[in-house]
């Protein structure tokens, strides 16, 4: 037989062994993590049920940085608002809510255009303007005080039912010690010592 058939006979026989190696590999590890985070997540979705954990979310993609100088707070036109993928991520985040079995919240608000359209775009229920979830990005001396509100806030309000907050980077900075990407969602629970513990994120980036 030819020393070049032998050869490639060879070379098969390698990718074979190969191939089988890399599925083995695929089966063992990789579909196992997948499915431990399918079930991860499903869990902090059934959490929002549970009396004791809510969900914070950073407002949907708005290009730019800050808002406008002199921008007025009840006059959408002079903020930084939403985009196009915002408004369709916000969309989307709303229904990640309900194929997770969340069809309807109590969702609170940023009075943040940017915040309330997002809110409201998830359309999950009624929308109520809490202010101490507005930015403080511009007013960096009310980072304690409004921490320290929406700590007690926290503690102090029934979540009998799924609970939203819909809010700003900084504010979710401030509370948790994690920066967050725009739409992203942070689970928490609260503790008995007036503390609350990030127990996991979901990114909804497109």
């Amino acid at each position: 037989m030819p020393k070049n058939i032998n050869t490639k006979k060879l070379c098969l026989r390698k990718t074979i062994k190969m191939r089988s190696l890399v599925l083995t590999f695929i089966l063992t590890f990789l579909l196992p993590l997948s499915q431990t985070s399918a079930d991860a997540d499903k869990d902090l979705w059934g959490l929002l049920h549970s009396g004791h954990h809510l969900a914070l979310i950073r407002h949907a993609l708005a290009p730019g940085f800050s808002d406008p100088k002199g921008f007025d707070l009840r006059d959408c036109n002079s903020q930084r608002n939403l985009d196009s993928r915002g408004r369709t991520q916000s969309r989307n985040i709303g229904a990640l809510f309900r194929s997770n079995g969340v069809g309807k919240a109590s969702i609170y608000s940023s009075q943040w255009c940017r915040c309330l359209e997002t809110s409201k775009l998830m359309n999950l229920g009624k929308v109520e303007e809490l202010p101490i979830l507005n930015s403080f990005f511009e007013n960096f001396e009310r980072k304690s005080l409004q921490t320290e509100q929406l700590l007690s806030w926290i503690h102090t309000t029934p979540l009998n039912h799924p609970t939203i907050l819909i809010t700003h980077q900084v504010n979710i900075f401030a509370l948790t010690g994690q920066s967050t990407t725009s739409g992203e969602i942070v689970f928490i629970r609260r503790n008995h010592d007036g503390t609350v513990t990030v127990v996991g994120n979901i990114s909804t980036l497109p």
